[in-house]
C-alpha cells in the first residue's frame, strides 16, 4: 500500500509541475508526447534479457527539459531447485520447479533534449534522461512446489534507470525514437500533440 501510494504522489506531482511549466514556459515545437516503445530489459539474476513494453507521456518543465510519467511491463519464466527436507536427496519431491515473474515498472522519466548544442537538423532530437519509480511484481510458482516462495532473488522495489536516446521526427505529428539504457532499452513511436 505504501508503494502505491508514493507512486501516485509521484504521478500527482508531474502533472502538478506541467500545469505550473505551462504557464511560465514556451511549447516545444512538437508539444507533448506519448511514446510507445517496446525492447529488451536485462535482469542480472536471471542472466538474459527479456522484452518488455513501455508506455510515458511527455510534457515540457523548462527549456529543453521535460518530464515523463512511465509505465511499462515484463514477465519471465525462470526455475528454483526444491525438495522436501525431511526426504532423502534421491526422492521425486527433489526436482526443477517453475516460476513467473510479471513486473511493472512505474514513475517518472526526466530528459535533456541536446538539440541546440549539437545545433541538430529539425528532424532529429538527442537526449539524456534519468528514470525515477518503483517496480511492483508479481510471483506465481508451479502446482507442487512448497517451498520457500521467496527462493529467487529478490530485486529492490526502486527503480533506476539512465538514458540517452535518439528520435527521428516523420512530421509534425509522428516520430520514430531509439531509446537505450542501463536497465530497460527500446524502439518506438512517438505521438505529438
Amino acid at each position: 500500500m505504501k508503494k502505491l501510494i508514493i507512486a501516485s504522489a509521484l504521478l500527482v506531482t508531474s502533472f502538478v509541475i506541467e500545469c505550473k511549466a505551462q504557464e511560465t514556459t514556451s511549447a516545444e515545437k512538437y508539444g507533448k508526447t506519448l511514446n510507445l516503445g517496446a525492447g529488451i530489459g536485462y535482469h542480472g539474476y536471471i542472466g538474459h534479457s527479456v522484452p518488455v513494453v513501455m508506455l510515458n507521456y511527455e510534457f515540457d518543465v523548462a527549456k529543453n527539459f521535460t518530464l515523463a510519467p512511465f509505465i511499462g511491463a515484463y514477465s519471465y519464466q525462470n526455475y528454483y531447485y526444491w525438495g522436501n527436507p525431511s526426504k532423502p536427496n534421491w526422492d521425486p519431491s527433489y526436482r526443477r520447479y517453475a516460476y513467473r515473474e510479471t513486473a511493472v515498472p512505474l514513475g517518472v522519466k526526466g530528459t535533456y533534449y541536446f538539440d541546440q548544442l549539437f545545433q541538430a537538423n529539425s528532424k532529429w532530437d538527442f537526449y539524456a534522461a534519468g528514470s525515477l519509480g518503483f517496480v511492483f511484481r508479481t510471483v506465481t510458482w508451479e502446482n507442487g512446489y512448497y517451498g520457500d516462495r521467496n527462493a529467487y532473488q529478490k530485486r529492490s522495489s526502486l527503480y533506476l534507470d539512465a538514458h540517452v536516446g535518439a528520435e527521428y521526427h516523420l512530421n509534425q505529428k509522428a516520430g520514430l525514437f531509439l531509446d537505450l539504457s542501463t536497465g530497460i532499452s527500446t524502439f518506438g513511436l512517438a505521438l505529438h500533440f
